[in-house]
């Protein structure tokens, strides 16, 4: 039997546990995992390498059309394979227009051509007035759907209120969709003390945890009513980790995600002004993200996106400071992979902790079939990780667009070395991308 590539792994997770390997590439899938040395090898990796599938992220705001300068296909999906991420799901809003019908998809499709160097899948939106629209853009391939309950930052898509919510999750059942939230409460931080000026303890107190809970706890009400299938976007409430695992436990069809800046950083550490941390929900307490660790450990927490959401930098307002003021959104893209590596191996988890919450559980999330392992007959992306290396971040060597990120000048350990996308390397040089698009249902 004859491949396209080999690569011989001393080390590599396969069916979530670590082990040597040679395997066999062919028409971009794994067509043979075999003992190591057992193949005549055109890649041999070293022993300080380890061999991952490569990355789901299903977290990603690219941004195009229409806000091309906050991010675009181009440089985001560049930063995404430097960051051994080989797959992307892009959200629905902050381009324009957004992702809320079928000519929407297109256009963003067609922007998106011949720039993508991973593959790409979309998201659809569900916002007031567009139930109608729900099943077109399921039949067309999109992953799901995501909604706000609360202002998203933009205009032109809107938040649902409780009748909305309820009548996208009916329409969301009759084909099985699934539903995707930003889960928090207006009502709850309509009342909250208004953020103003440079303290990060006040923007933290204008996004309280209550916000969180009392958003999710509506959700899964709905869904238990509904049947719809849920997953909670972005969870930084650890207190809204108990009712998650009841729900689930009482036949809830709920997951949930949540972020590297959540398990890397912590409320007490970020100094006022420093709005490059600002995200919303915002990043809490040491305590908290503790748990948030200790809700991966048990499987409450599905898996880990990166809500990559970049502006152009007199958005953050780094100039004044001012929380109030400054977009929300945290550039991470390229620096998932050894962020959580950092956290997790400073706890004890694995490797193969971090390929499920990174790659095999967002796949599955998401309803990819050959995405997020190694295995027979699943495409050839892989990732390979240099564990015993380190790197300082240096926000203006990253490879999304604008330079800003609160990584910066932070060390984290290991390095991706070489990704390849379906048994392609992509480099920082390519000139040619190769990305696809993915539709539910093929991928």
């Amino acid at each position: 039997m004859t491949y396209d590539l080999v690569i011989g792994a001393r080390r590599a997770i396969v069916d979530g546990a670590e082990r040597s390997c040679d395997l066999g590439i062919r028409d971009g899938q794994i067509a043979a995992i075999v003992e190591y040395g057992t193949l005549d090898l055109a890649i041999e990796l070293g022993t300080d390498v380890v061999l991952l599938p490569g990355l789901v992220d299903t977290h990603v705001h690219v941004n195009e059309p229409g806000r091309t300068e906050w991010e675009g296909f181009a440089t985001a999906t560049r930063a995404a394979a430097a960051g051994g991420v080989t797959t992307i799901v892009d959200m629905p809003l902050n381009s324009i227009p957004p992702t809320v019908d079928v000519a929407a998809l297109e256009a963003k499709q067609a922007a998106a051509r011949d720039q993508a160097y991973v593959d790409v899948g979309f998201w659809g939106g569900a916002v007031p007035g567009n139930v109608a629209s729900l099943k077109p853009l399921h039949d067309a391939g999109v992953f799901g759907f995501k909604c706000f309950l609360l202002h998203s930052g933009v205009d032109e898509f809107p938040p649902l209120d409780a009748a909305g919510v309820e009548a996208a999750m009916r329409e969301l059942a009759t084909f099985d969709g699934l539903l995707i939230v930003h889960a928090e409460d207006a009502s709850t931080i309509d009342h909250a003390p208004v953020p103003d000026g440079r303290s990060y303890a006040a923007f933290l107190a204008s996004r309280p945890p209550e916000a969180e809970d009392r958003a999710i706890a509506r959700v899964i009400e709905l869904a238990r009513t509904t049947g719809c299938r849920v997953h909670i976007l972005h969870l930084s409430s650890a207190s809204a980790l108990p009712m998650i695992a009841a729900a689930r436990a009482n036949g809830v069809r709920i997951t949930a995600e949540t972020c590297p800046h959540y398990l890397t950083f912590a409320a007490e550490e970020i100094p006022d002004g420093a709005t490059q941390y600002k995200c919303c929900p915002p990043i809490r307490t040491a305590a908290n993200r503790e748990a948030l660790w200790q809700g991966l450990a048990e499987g409450t927490i599905d898996g880990i996106g990166s809500d990559h959401s970049p502006c152009p930098p007199a958005m953050k307002r780094l100039d004044t400071g001012d929380f109030g003021a400054a977009w929300g959104g945290i550039a991470s893209l390229q620096l998932g992979l050894p962020a959580i590596w950092t956290g997790a191996r400073a706890r004890g988890f694995a490797l193969a902790d971090v390929v499920r919450w990174l790659a095999v559980r967002p796949a599955e999330v998401a309803g990819f079939r050959r995405k997020g392992r190694i295995a027979l007959g699943y495409d050839a992306d892989l990732c390979a990780f240099g564990v015993e290396e380190s790197l300082v971040v240096e926000a203006a060597r990253l490879l999304h667009k604008h330079p800003i990120t609160p990584y910066d000048g932070r060390r984290l350990a290991g390095r991706v070395q070489r990704t390849w996308l379906r048994g392609m390397e992509i480099s920082e040089s390519d000139e040619r991308p190769h990305g696809r698009f993915l539709a539910r249902g093929d991928a």
